[in-house]
């Protein structure tokens, strides 16, 4: 499998691809990645270098690699954090002529922009960018519960009112929809649900939640999640795989007291998952 990756980059720690490529690349799946900015760090620190890289510039990348002539072998385009507006339509433009080259190709979507934590931490113009010009076009999109909310303008906090959101999402062009970071009141106290839907049915799987803020974790289920799912069309077993592997990274992270997660030391987690976490089929 080979998957083009257009997402942030940082020398320090993980985040977009800097978080994404090396668990992948452990399971086996070629990456290509593509940065949409180069930064000391992840902005979560306050302070941070390095360039926004400018859209031409990022267009310029992708059509060097198209210029390889290795478009034709491209399973999945993926995206995460855009950093400014018009790195969209490079991504779509890109997606079209991957589709072009691969028709059974797929567009993989994480929609970033914040959490219920932190509320929306990306400029004003990307999330309409997102849910306006980009969501139609994903065929796979991984949206937190706080991110599935703007996406639909609802606001999911039960089971029946989160699939009613994913509905409206898939009736908007995804096929699929991967939801993390799912709470509920009705659930058990301390834990914290992931939710995959696609055209078979749905599925949800619980987890323990692990007392721990960290950045990147979403950007490696994306990334995995969406591996896992093209491989084998199987949402629930990419659902099982992925929940696996990030639940024992946040797991090892939290426990050796790390800011930024320990994505080397974690990497069995990616090739070996436990599967430990029961798949339950919501409909």
């Amino acid at each position: 499998m080979k998957i083009l990756s257009i997402q942030s980059a940082v020398a320090y720690g993980h985040v977009g691809n800097s978080a994404a490529v090396f668990p992948l690349q452990r399971i086996g799946v070629e990456v290509l990645p593509v940065y949409t900015v180069n930064f000391s760090n992840h902005t979560g620190y306050g302070a941070w270098r390095g360039p926004l890289i400018r859209p031409d510039d990022v267009a310029d990348v992708i059509t060097g690699v198209e210029e390889r002539g290795i478009f034709p072998e491209i399973d999945v385009v993926l995206s995460g954090y855009q950093g400014g507006e018009g790195i969209g339509e490079v991504i779509l433009d890109a997606v079209a002529r991957v589709k072009a080259a691969n028709p059974s190709a797929i567009y993989a979507c994480d929609p970033v922009m914040g959490n219920a934590d932190t509320g929306c931490v990306v400029a004003p113009s990307i999330p309409v960018l997102l849910r306006d010009r980009v969501m139609p076009f994903a065929d796979l999109i991984t949206p937190n519960q706080f991110e599935l909310g703007f996406l639909t303008g609802t606001q999911p906090d039960t089971l029946e009112s989160t699939l009613a959101s994913v509905d409206l999402v898939r009736a908007a062009g995804p096929s699929a929809v991967l939801v993390t970071s799912v709470l509920r009141p009705d659930g058990p106290d301390d834990t914290i649900e992931m939710l995959a839907v696609d055209d078979k049915g749905a599925w949800i799987v619980q987890t323990p939640r692990i007392p721990l803020t960290v950045s990147g974790s979403g950007d490696v289920t994306a990334a995995l999640f969406t591996a896992h799912y093209r491989a084998s069309g199987d949402a629930a077993d990419a659902l099982a795989r992925t929940t696996s592997s990030v639940f024992d990274l946040l797991g090892l992270t939290e426990e050796r007291g790390s800011r930024e997660l320990l994505l080397i030391e974690a990497q069995e987690a990616y090739a070996h998952p436990e599967l430990q976490f029961e798949v339950r089929r919501v409909r």
